[in-house]
């Protein structure tokens, strides 16, 4: 007579996450300051305590790191590869081999993905993660993700994944301030608010309401809405798109691939030609931000009626796939 011991059966599936119905969810992020960190954290706890979902969280790691805070010339230095896509190489990531959803945090450098998240996005091992995967991203940044999207949009759809979601947030205060807050903050380390600047980074109120997102994800996943191409976030104001900024950022990035070019044609990074185009670039950076930006600001806010119907067009493809 065979003897079936049931509980040496039965348990592992428990703890493999195979029961029947169990949703498993990789969640992904690279924080360097901490902030987007926070917001994962804030994501993924209620989705560790939905008993239907295994979440296996994981940092992406490269394998040689980044600086922080930045020192002036290691910051600009990896503006052409971030620019142009040139991913770093990353650690493998320890991971089941399938998932039902992924969720992908990730914080824009020099409007692209920042270099560990595409390094890994184009490693092999994520090649087998996406294909055919539910992707929902989650960005942390200034306030100009826009490329950064469309850039990871390319990303994912190149690994054969399927974007049903997306989470923006951006930096408090206006734009005009953020151009000195969140420079002081990656080159100093500081944050805090001093003069008439506010504090640099997400709001902490927006931080914390960020675990909404977790709880509409973990209801998706029950309903087994992963499974199609709907929306998973949708009117929960995960995005909100300025309009006065998208032409802003469109131009910026075009400049942006034109002086990255030039770097990376100077020399390797650190090397003593890169950091002459560099420096000469930061100066013309510098006068744009203090002429030509306020400037431009001032034109949008006049022109903004009359281009009203071809922004709001825009803005609903940008805010794509969560909408309002």
């Amino acid at each position: 007579m065979v003897v079936i011991n049931i509980q040496k059966i039965i348990l592992p599936l428990f703890s493999e996450g195979w029961i029947a119905g169990m949703k498993k969810v990789l969640v992904l992020y690279y924080s360097q300051s901490g902030q987007l960190k926070r917001v994962m954290d804030k994501i993924v706890a209620p989705l560790k305590q939905c008993d239907d979902v295994q979440c296996d969280y994981c940092e992406i790691k490269p394998v040689t790191s980044y600086p922080y805070p930045w020192s002036f010339y290691a910051f600009f230095n990896v503006f052409p590869e971030a620019v142009y896509l040139d991913g770093c190489k990353v650690e493998p990531i320890e991971t089941a081999e399938e998932y039902d959803l992924i969720v992908l945090g990730y914080t824009s450098w020099f409007l692209s993905p920042s270099i560990p998240v595409t390094g890994f996005l184009q490693s092999d091992q994520a090649k087998k993660l996406f294909k055919g995967k539910p992707v929902v991203t989650v960005i942390a940044c200034r306030d100009m993700w826009l490329m950064a999207q469309e850039k990871m949009k390319g990303l994912l759809a190149d690994l054969g994944a399927r974007l049903l979601g997306n989470v923006a947030l951006t930096d408090q205060g206006k734009s005009l301030y953020t151009f000195v807050t969140t420079p002081r903050w990656m080159l100093t380390g500081k944050k805090d608010a001093f003069w008439f600047f506010p504090k640099a980074g997400v709001a902490e109120e927006e931080i914390a309401a960020s675990s909404r997102f977790g709880e509409q994800l973990c209801s998706a996943l029950q309903k087994g809405e992963e499974r199609n191409n709907s929306p998973m976030l949708r009117n929960m104001g995960a995005v909100n798109v300025n309009g006065k900024l998208i032409a802003t950022e469109r131009i910026a990035h075009r400049s942006f691939l034109i002086w990255s070019k030039l770097i990376k044609k100077a020399g390797a990074p650190n090397s003593r030609g890169r950091n002459i185009v560099i420096t000469i670039y930061a100066i013309f950076l510098l006068t744009l931000v203090l002429t030509i930006v306020p400037l431009n600001i001032v034109i949008r806010k006049v022109m903004y009626p009359f281009q009203k119907i071809a922004i709001d067009r825009a803005i609903a493809s940008y805010e794509e796939p969560s909408g309002r």
